[in-house]
């Protein structure tokens, strides 16, 4: 069996990657160490800040910011929010737009914090985060494929990773 994180006392839950949560800190505490000095010190890859007008980046921002944080609330909400008598795959409100909520919503905060500086700097640690994500949510759908087998492999078919489905049409039609 996988070295996995498991929530004591929650039945109901399959577990995570043991080290997601350590990783994700120490990234997210590098993004914004490297966001903050070339954004407010050093200014060495803002340059684009030049050219996207001020009001057009923190608008954007704030409302990616916006929804990074209700995809990661109602994502946290609904895993540990409720004991399910029994374990079932999460399939209502954000789960039945993208299996990955949370992750998506740290995704996005960082794109939000992006947007304010246009730092090409933080956007490469931005870029490491994303690939950092995607191996640990890679890890956790084979202990949820583990765990509850061809429900969650149907799950998986019908229901994105990352980008909702709209997105994936918006994108093929071009």
């Amino acid at each position: 069996m996988m070295d996995k994180k498991s929530h004591h006392g929650r039945q109901d839950l399959a577990g995570e990657h043991r080290t997601g949560d350590a990783g994700q800190l120490i990234l997210g505490i590098i993004f914004l160490a490297v966001w903050l000095a070339d954004s407010f010190l050093f200014e060495l890859t803002t340059f684009l800040n030049k050219i996207v007008p001020d009001n057009i980046r923190n608008i954007a921002g704030i409302i990616v910011m916006i929804l990074a944080g209700y995809l990661s609330m109602a994502g946290l909400r609904t895993v540990f929010g409720e004991v399910r008598a029994k374990p079932e795959v999460i399939r209502k409100g954000v789960f039945g737009i993208v299996r990955h909520p949370v992750y998506l919503g740290e995704i996005l905060l960082y794109l939000g914090l992006l947007l304010f500086s246009m730092s090409l700097a933080s956007a490469v640690i931005w870029v490491i985060i994303i690939v950092f994500l995607y191996y640990i949510s890679r890890y956790e759908e084979r202990i949820l494929l583990d765990f509850f087998g061809d429900e969650y492999r149907t799950y998986m078919d019908e229901v994105p990773m990352f980008f909702p489905k709209w997105f994936h049409i918006s994108c093929s039609k071009k």
